[in-house]
């Protein structure tokens, strides 16, 4: 095994990047850093105890016949491994147009779309991407620029829900190298050298310039981002401690108390502020939106209109409500809550489900075979769960929702927040069931993310398989 080898095997283990028995799709481009992610993978699963199950590779239509050598590229390389090559085109030029959003917005999204696509079609449970200790660096400092707190100057996880980042901490320099003893070629993107997007300036010009007065200056701001995410997590445990005490939810409303609010640390409060109208609205707030709430907190407003949402002060409390209309967060149907006995079944109309529970003796960790959750509508599930309750609750999703998921290491999650990764629509969001424990607990956010919480382990004796199906049929 070679350093750079035993190097990456070491961050999978420190970072919990890959459990055993997990399937891992490889994002490929065509690029060095994802050519050589693919073989670090395809090596170390001989090692390790994870399977590579295929490659993904989205062709964005934006270089021409040189785009379908990219793809013709990764099929080949794919079909010389003996697995799958997961390929589809996007036109992300029309789409980046039609949508009002920047080609590397466009072209970011398309991608993750359809990296859950290929991950549904093969199976996998991981997505690794091929991002590097260099790319840490460029996201680092372009959020330095745009003004980012310490969630953004976080930069790029190791991990997030089910995609995985192995290379972290290796130096794009380290990959050539890499390839060049394996003798395996990449493709060079010419659209890299174009400096009218900002992260080649920053590629190109600004690290160079920097490096002049920091020989390590990669490894310094890549550094300054992991000290960052820890600071974030903190933070974010600590407001979620806080919104316990000062905050209530009550209809699609929330009610603050302003006077603890304001008796908060203002890092803190900040961060309490920003994640409240996060909740409520599904538009952006920036710093001086959470200050102007901040001063009403104080006393120094009666009122307030912010984007898609507004706030009102009421005695001792500020009300936070999504405002009706242009920008505002609308539900498609009515709240929905219904009991599930366990063992019982109940129809959820407003989902188009029923959902069953049954108890079972539990024969190995982990979730059942399940089918994906399609076009953002619920279909065929099973989970297994170690949950002790009687009686479970199926509702929709509320304002304030969190959990652990799978995956996240018991980070904890906003469900509005799972939502927009997984890109459901507001409308279909308020029709996907929610299944809470009698402790009011997420279990399961149905075909988007079990909670890690409940996840059945070696240790459980006995489980609850929950199973949808839509309604009508027998389950």
């Amino acid at each position: 095994m070679t350093e750079l080898v035993a190097r990456v095997s070491a961050f999978l283990s420190h970072q919990a990047l890959m459990p055993d028995g997990a399937r891992v799709l490889v994002a490929v481009s065509g690029g060095g850093d994802s050519v050589a992610l693919w073989c670090l993978l395809c090596e170390l699963s001989q090692r390790r105890a994870f399977d590579v199950v295929g490659m993904a590779h989205l062709n964005h239509q934006l270089r021409g016949v040189a785009s379908d050598a990219d793809a013709r590229f990764c099929q080949d390389l794919a079909n010389r491994f003996g697995l799958p090559c997961v390929i589809e085109a996007t036109d992300i030029a029309a789409l980046a147009q039609a949508e009002g959003i920047s080609i590397e917005t466009a072209g970011h999204q398309a991608r993750h779309g359809f990296f859950d696509r290929a991950a549904q079609s093969l199976g996998a449970t991981r997505i690794a991407l091929g991002h590097t200790i260099d790319d840490q660096a460029e996201t680092y400092l372009l959020r330095l620029l745009r003004g980012a707190g310490t969630a953004g100057l976080s930069a790029m996880r190791p991990v997030l829900d089910r995609v995985v980042r192995p290379l972290l901490q290796v130096r794009r320099v380290e990959l050539r190298e890499y390839l060049v003893a394996q003798g395996v070629s990449f493709r060079e993107d010419a659209s890299n050298l174009d400096e009218r997007v900002s992260r080649n300036r920053v590629r190109h010009d600004l690290l160079p310039h920097l490096g002049r007065y920091a020989p390590r200056v990669v490894e310094t701001l890549a550094r300054e981002a992991e000290i960052a995410r820890a600071d974030d997590e903190w933070l974010d445990q600590a407001a979620n401690e806080s919104r316990a005490t000062l905050v209530k939810s009550n209809e699609g409303a929330i009610e603050v108390d302003a006077e603890a609010l304001t008796s908060l640390h203002p890092a803190l409060a900040r961060r309490v502020v920003r994640g409240l109208l996060a909740d409520v609205s599904d538009r952006g707030c920036g710093f001086d939106q959470v200050e102007r709430l901040r001063g009403m907190a104080a006393g120094l407003l009666p009122s307030l209109d912010l984007p898609g949402c507004r706030a009102e002060r009421r005695g001792p409390v500020i009300h936070l409500m999504a405002r009706v209309g242009r920008g505002a967060a609308s539900s498609a149907c009515e709240p929905f809550e219904y009991q599930l006995d366990v063992p019982g079944v109940v129809a959820v109309p407003e989902a188009g489900v029923t959902m069953s529970a049954e108890c079972h003796a539990a024969q190995r960790p982990g979730r059942l075979p399940v089918e994906p959750l399609g076009d953002g509508h619920v279909g065929e599930w099973a989970v297994g769960v170690d949950v002790e309750a009687r009686s479970l609750c199926v509702r929709n999703w509320r304002v304030g929702d969190r959990f652990r998921p799978l995956g996240l290491n018991g980070h904890r999650k906003k469900l509005q927040d799972l939502f927009v990764d997984r890109k459901i629509g507001r409308l279909d969001r308020h029709r996907v069931p929610v299944v809470l424990d009698d402790r009011d607990r997420v279990i399961w956010v149905v075909g988007l993310g079990l909670s890690d919480d409940f996840r059945v382990t070696g240790a459980t004796t006995s489980m609850v398989i929950l199973r949808v199906r839509p309604l009508g049929d027998k389950l």
